[in-house]
């Protein structure tokens, strides 16, 4: 959990005026005979920060792989700024502005941290072959600007001093904000954070808590959150979605969901009193 002293240095974000940037509407998904999502729907606000928590195993990451394609519901809706997500490719959800970090690190290891974050860039860029074998005119303007947007986010992420390190050989946390930089070139306006703490040690979590609220203050970025912190999720988010075994069983602001008593028992079984369950004490 990041500490009180360090959270109290972090501005919490306020509430903003209701603008819907994405609807789910009763969205299941089976593996065989196995349920991971059971009918889930929620709304998401454009300018929030809203965390998904739950017990392992609740639906939390296949929730996130739904929105962007990975998997494709059984049944039910998802709705981005309009567009119908249900039935389009990962691809092209990228383009319409959906950025996604992962559970698991998925980054060109063998390549810089540069490189990786160019690499992103390439939904945004509009020269074609030819130009870009020639390197003049357009194409050269191109790689200028998409530079540009990168060195911001290494300046913004603080790691000038690896950006031309191979990603291989980095410990883990670096690693991390180097995916979270990735993501951040494609520039989204709703952004996917897979557990983006896990691993970590605890000044490291001090500081992706600071990048993520820096990033939803001057970039009014949306963010939908997975972490088992929930401290850290009680301290930052504006909103929480409790999922278990596929269900949603409570939706409101951190303090109702402190207390909820669908969401202590989920966490917490029916063990004799201050006992731990699943995840620990909520």
């Amino acid at each position: 959990m990041v500490s009180a002293a360090a959270m109290r240095t972090i501005e919490k974000p306020g509430n903003t005026a209701p603008d819907k940037l994405v609807s789910i509407d009763d969205v299941r998904l089976s593996f065989g005979g196995t349920e991971a999502l059971k009918g889930v729907s929620f709304e998401v606000t454009r300018g929030e920060i809203l965390a998904i928590i739950g017990p392992n195993g609740a639906g939390k990451t296949s929730m996130l792989n739904c929105l962007n394609n990975f998997y494709h519901p059984s049944s039910g809706r998802i709705v981005f700024a309009g567009h119908d997500l249900t039935h389009m490719r990962p691809h092209e959800i990228a383009r319409l502005g959906i950025a996604r970090t992962f559970q698991n690190l998925a980054l060109y290891t063998g390549m810089t941290t540069l490189d990786n974050l160019m690499a992103a860039r390439h939904i945004h860029m509009r020269a074609g072959l030819w130009q870009c074998l020639q390197y003049w005119g357009a194409a050269h303007r191109e790689d200028i600007a998409h530079r540009r947007v990168v060195e911001e986010i290494i300046d913004f992420l603080e790691i000038e001093r690896i950006r031309k390190t191979v990603v291989a050989s980095l410990p883990h946390g670096l690693r991390k904000r180097v995916e979270l930089g990735r993501a951040l070139a494609m520039e989204p306006s709703l952004l996917l954070l897979d557990e983006p703490m896990t691993g970590m040690n605890l000044e490291e979590k001090e500081d992706m808590a600071r990048f993520i609220l820096d990033l939803h203050e001057r970039r009014k970025t949306t963010i939908i959150l997975i972490e088992h912190d929930l401290g850290l999720v009680m301290d930052i988010a504006n909103r929480i979605i409790v999922l278990d075994f596929g269900n949603k069983i409570a939706e409101g602001t951190p303090e109702e969901i402190r207390n909820h008593p669908k969401v202590i028992e989920a966490y917490l079984g029916r063990p004799a009193a201050g006992a731990k369950g699943r995840n620990g004490a909520i």
